[in-house]
C-alpha cells in the first residue's frame, strides 16, 4: 500500500521530534488560539451575552481561528523543511493565509451549518429517504473534512488560488483515503491531549505542523510517480524516499530527550 507503516511511523515520529524541539514556539502559537476563544466564546457566554450575539461571536472567532491556523501552518512550514521557525517572519506568513484562512473558515462555517440543519431535519421525516439524505449530508461532510485537510498545506508549499488547491484537495484525498482519516484521527488524538494541558500542547499549532510534515512526505510519492512514469502507485518505495528525512532526524529516542547526556 501507498501508506506503508514505515511511512505513517516516521510520519509520527518527525512530527513528534518537530514539536518537541519547537515546544516554546508551539506554546506561543497556541496561546493566541487560547485568547481568540476566550475573548469570542467563553467571554461572551460568562457574562450572559443574548443568543445572536454570542452566535455572531461564534462565527467570528471561527474565522479568526481559522486564519490564526492558516498563519500557523505557513510559519510553521519552515519547521517541517528542518529550518527554524522565525518569528519576525511570522508577520508576512501572517498576511498570507489570510484569504486562504478565510475561506477555510467559510467552508466550515457553511458545513456546520448544513449538518446542524440539515441532520436534524431529515433525521426528524422519520423515512427510508429522510434517513438517506441525512447520511448523504453526514457522509459529503465527511468527505470534505478528510480533503480540507489539505488545503492550507497545499496552499502554504506550493502556492496558488481557490480552485486550484481545492481540486489538488480532493486528489489527494481520492488518491489517499487511509492516509487522509489516519491524519484526521491522529490530529483528533493531539487535540484530545491537548486537553489536559489546557491546549497548550500540541494545540492547534501542533496540528498545523503534524499537517506540514504529512504534505511534505506525501508528496515524495508523487514525485516519486513523476519520475517512473508508469510505477505501481502502490507499491512506493517509502524506505529509498525516506533516508534523507531519516538521517535528518537522526536516531532519536525518548530517553535521549529528557536525559541527553546518557546518550
Amino acid at each position: 500500500m501507498s501508506y506503508t507503516p514505515a511511512m505513517v511511523g516516521f510520519l509520527i515520529k518527525k512530527a513528534f521530534f518537530d514539536g518537541w524541539d519547537n515546544l516554546l514556539t508551539l506554546i506561543v502559537l497556541n496561546l493566541g488560539f487560547i485568547l481568540l476563544f476566550g475573548l469570542g466564546i467563553a467571554l461572551p457566554g460568562s457574562l450572559g451575552a443574548p443568543s445572536w450575539l454570542s452566535l455572531a461571536l461564534a462565527a467570528l472567532t471561527l474565522l479568526l481561528t481559522s486564519v490564526w491556523w492558516s498563519a500557523c501552518a505557513y510559519g510553521l512550514n519552515a519547521v517541517a523543511d528542518f529550518s527554524s521557525f522565525r518569528y519576525a517572519a511570522f508577520a508576512s506568513a501572517l498576511k498570507d493565509a489570510l484569504v486562504p484562512g478565510l475561506q477555510v473558515g467559510a467552508f466550515l462555517a457553511a458545513l456546520l451549518v448544513v449538518v446542524s440543519i440539515g441532520l436534524p431535519f431529515y433525521l426528524a421525516l422519520g423515512s427510508f429517504v429522510g434517513t438517506l439524505a441525512a447520511g448523504v449530508v453526514f457522509w459529503c461532510a465527511i468527505t470534505l473534512v478528510l480533503a480540507l485537510q489539505y488545503y492550507i498545506p497545499l496552499r502554504a508549499r506550493l502556492g496558488g488560488g481557490l480552485k486550484k488547491n481545492l481540486r489538488k484537495c480532493f486528489l489527494v484525498f481520492l488518491d489517499n483515503p487511509g492516509f487522509s482519516l489516519f491524519l484526521l484521527l491522529y490530529n483528533l488524538v493531539g487535540l484530545a491531549v491537548s486537553f489536559f494541558v489546557v491546549g497548550l500542547l500540541p494545540g492547534l499549532a501542533g496540528v498545523a505542523l503534524a499537517m506540514d510534515d504529512a504534505l511534505r512526505l506525501r508528496l515524495y510519492k508523487y514525485d516519486w510517480l513523476e519520475a517512473n512514469p508508469g510505477a505501481n502507485r502502490k507499491a512506493v518505495p517509502w524506505d529509498e524516499l525516506l533516508v534523507e528525512d531519516r538521517e535528518l532526524v537522526g536516531k532519536r529516542t525518548l530517553k535521549g530527550m529528557f536525559f541527553p547526556w546518557k546518550e
